[in-house]
């Protein structure tokens, strides 16, 4: 579908900052952008299906958000639809492709070549969308030469030559943690300003350079903890939940007994505080559970 997107020999280089700096300058929030693609990607099965226009409830249902907080979204675009016949598909598809930066080409490198870089350079969506995998490379001496999706994995040292060349500006990072912060930097000095991390580690970019973070553990962990409430497991020690948890969170949980234990020994231990001298009256006998 094509959305007047020019050629990569375009000679005009792509900037992955400009629709954002061009949405903050219309006032548009960023969770809004964030919701952009999901609305996009509802629109494109419509048009893909010939449909020509589509209500605010359905495109939401698509899109999986409620319709007033859709209509609030397209308000921020300038498309309000027609009532009673609802929005319609073409146009927003072109609307918001122009929105997110999608009417060009955007050539992006791989750092990282392991089975993520191997699965993320063969991902056949990155092209359809506009995103163009110019390079992909690694550090490993025999990983370098070897070739994914047609493309042969180069050295780390060409990095600063393939960004300058290519007029690379988004970088993807899928290389251990430990050298995650090596890579950013070196991309951040050839000149990248948007890094999209795979490596479960924070990075530390400088101003003007925007990082998102994927980790497939953490959504995980997310669901693991849902799952947890749904079968009815609470966590609590001594509970066979963890029996069946990882080595590192068993290990914590006995340290935490341990150390549970080991106050509750100490309170034991201390002395007995000495009664209070008993006063004498008629309410003797009321003093133990009535205030003074």
């Amino acid at each position: 579908m094509a959305i007047g997107r020019p050629s990569p020999s375009s000679s005009q280089t792509p900037d992955p900052g400009a629709a954002r700096r061009s949405s903050r300058a219309r006032g548009i929030p960023e969770a809004t952008v964030a919701r952009l693609p999901l609305y996009l990607r509802a629109l494109t099965a419509l048009s893909e299906r010939s449909v020509p226009t589509v209500s605010s409830e359905e495109l939401a249902a698509a899109a999986g958000v409620n319709s007033a907080k859709l209509r609030k979204d397209f308000s921020y675009l300038g498309s309000y639809g027609t009532r009673g016949v609802g929005y319609d598909v073409e146009y927003l598809v072109y609307q918001i492709s122009r929105e997110l930066g999608l009417t060009q080409d955007w050539p992006v490198v791989i750092v990282g070549i392991g089975n993520l870089g191997h699965a993320l350079a063969n991902y056949g969506g990155f092209a359809s969308r506009g995103f163009r995998v110019a390079a992909l490379l690694d550090a490993d001496p025999h990983v370098v030469g070897s070739a994914a999706a047609g493309l042969p994995v180069r050295h780390m040292d060409e990095l600063e030559e393939i960004v300058a060349t290519q007029h690379v500006s988004i970088g993807v990072i899928t290389t251990p943690p430990g050298a995650a912060q090596q890579v950013c930097d070196r991309l951040v000095e050839a000149g990248v300003t948007s890094i999209l991390n795979f490596a479960p580690t924070v990075l530390t970019v400088p101003d003007g350079v925007d990082v998102r973070k994927v980790d497939l553990s953490i959504e995980l962990q997310i669901l693991a903890f849902h799952e947890q409430r749904k079968a009815g497991d609470e966590p609590a020690a001594g509970d066979s939940v963890l029996d069946r948890a990882p080595g590192p969170v068993r290990a914590a949980a006995a340290k935490l007994r341990r150390a549970a234990g080991g106050k509750a020994e100490q309170a034991k231990a201390a002395p007995a505080a000495p009664a209070a001298p008993a006063k004498g009256g008629p309410d003797d006998d009321l003093s133990a559970v009535m205030p003074a």
